[in-house]
């Protein structure tokens, strides 16, 4: 019979355990610390610039320029996110399967990294609102922060997935990618993307940018959009949760 590592340690512990340890890998790593602060400030103002020469939408309550501003925002946050999500589950994947098979819980391990992910976002979404805030005034602050939270999670969560799913980083990073830049352009509200098909509703970052949207420039939020992006998260833990178990499955099941 196998004994747990960590020579029995609780649940909680065995969490806190992980997640330092994901964080202080995550903070030796430099490319990390320079995408989540420097991509962002590139992003915002490059998105924002590229949409300035646009004419106004009457549909839109805001300029172009701020507009494009936040509509990088949304982006810089999902691609490091989701870029950060993948990375936890390829990178760490052999390591975990060692833990698993000297008895080492899985549900534990995604529970660290899942957790570790959640507070990388929101480093990043603070960084990214930082710099928004730079160049524009929510008119609901707290609001904008959160649902720019909210918007890296969907991405976080959605490589997390990625990351379950296919072997190596390279293949992974493209498919983030594109998502991502194919998510935001058909998500956000450009003349460039004008008559874009019903089910574009159903992308990532369209519920997002709508909360966004509102909260940055009329104080304001949908609850049908937050139940959509909340519903969104569900079933993405879920997926995450479904497949994580069969990578990592052995005859220790998905005891805590």
């Amino acid at each position: 019979m196998q004994r747990p590592v960590n020579g029995g340690k609780r649940p909680m512990n065995r969490v806190w355990t992980g997640i330092r340890a994901n964080v202080s890998t995550f903070l030796r790593t430099p490319l990390n610390v320079v995408l989540a602060l420097l991509l962002p400030v590139v992003v915002i103002e490059g998105w924002g610039q590229a949409m300035a020469g646009l004419p106004t939408m009457p549909t839109v309550d805001a300029i172009p320029i701020d507009l494009g501003r936040l509509l990088g925002a949304i982006f810089g946050v999902a691609i490091i996110a989701g870029l950060m999500g993948l990375a936890q589950m390829i990178s760490a994947r052999a390591a975990d399967r060692r833990l698993v098979q000297t008895g080492y819980p899985p549900r534990t391990l995604l529970a660290t990294r899942l957790a570790t992910l959640g507070g990388v976002t929101v480093v990043v979404a603070a960084v990214n609102y930082g710099v928004l805030w730079l160049t524009i005034s929510p008119e609901a602050p707290v609001l904008t922060f959160g649902f720019l939270v909210l918007a890296g999670l969907v991405y976080a969560f959605l490589g997390a997935l990625v990351g379950a799913l296919l072997p190596r980083l390279f293949e992974g990073s493209l498919v983030v990618v594109f998502l991502a830049m194919m998510d935001a352009f058909l998500s956000g509200d450009s003349p460039l993307a004008a008559d874009v098909p019903e089910f574009v509703e159903y992308f990532p970052l369209y519920h997002p940018k709508e909360l966004l949207q509102e909260a940055m420039f009329q104080g304001t939020y949908t609850t049908g959009d937050l139940g959509f992006v909340a519903g969104y998260l569900l079933v993405l833990l879920v997926l995450v949760t479904a497949v994580f178990g069969v990578t990592m499955r052995t005859s220790g099941g998905w005891s805590a």
